[in-house]
């Protein structure tokens, strides 16, 4: 999944619509003013589309094996400690997911950085944080995996955490004065920007390719 998540970040598609793919982050750009509210809708409801189309199309093709335990088309259900801790450990990863996209993406030196940190935090996400809540962070997802397993148990949690703690990290973001250059999560010069986008008015550099043949070219910061 981080790899994935890193994948779509930087694939073209990604560039182009600033790969939010969750709408937690969608609703956190939104509320700093990066994001109109008619594109949020849309995005949105592109994101709980696409979701509940990847999880069907998986069901059609692989019926129960994908639906039924042990896999019950990946469900985020609370683990044994309870609701309770699955929601405060979801506002906690989803706090400190945004606050590591808002400060690299705010920075020219780290902004290139900014998938790379984000796929790496789900992967570690995964790893340590699912035992307690399933590890969603993404309310698009959770609803997804829901709606061929028939799993709505603990669904409130998904549905409000991740918001919750993503909107958290963007109230400390803007109180703290750091600045929001724009919404997309990788951010270049050859894709055109729908949002309220203030790339261009950040320091000129040039930054290196990445590793991986992926670049950014900014004029900004």
């Amino acid at each position: 999944m981080g790899l994935t998540a890193i994948a779509i970040i930087y694939s073209s598609w990604g560039r182009q619509s600033g790969a939010h793919l969750n709408p937690a982050v969608t609703l956190t750009f939104l509320r700093l003013g990066k994001v109109s509210l008619a594109d949020a809708l849309f995005y949105v409801l592109a994101q709980f589309a696409g979701g509940a189309a990847g999880t069907l199309l998986l069901a059609a093709v692989l019926g129960e094996w994908f639906t039924l335990p042990p896999i019950s088309a990946v469900a985020t259900l609370p683990g044994r400690p309870g609701e309770v801790v699955a929601f405060g450990a979801e506002v906690a990863i989803a706090f400190v997911l945004m606050s590591t996209v808002l400060a690299t993406n705010a920075s020219a030196r780290l902004m290139r950085w900014t998938g790379l940190c984000a796929g790496a935090l789900v992967a570690i996400y995964i790893a340590f944080e699912a035992p307690l809540s399933g590890m969603s962070l993404n309310p698009a997802r959770s609803v997804a995996s829901a709606v061929p397993s028939g799993l709505w148990h603990g669904i409130w949690i998904y549905l409000t955490a991740p918001p919750i703690g993503m909107l958290l990290a963007a109230e400390l973001h803007a109180r703290l004065g750091r600045r929001t250059p724009c919404a997309k999560l990788h951010h270049d010069t050859d894709h055109r920007c729908i949002f309220h986008c203030d790339f261009a008015g950040m320091p000129a550099r040039e930054i290196t390719p990445l590793p991986t043949g992926w670049h950014l070219r900014a004029g900004a910061s």
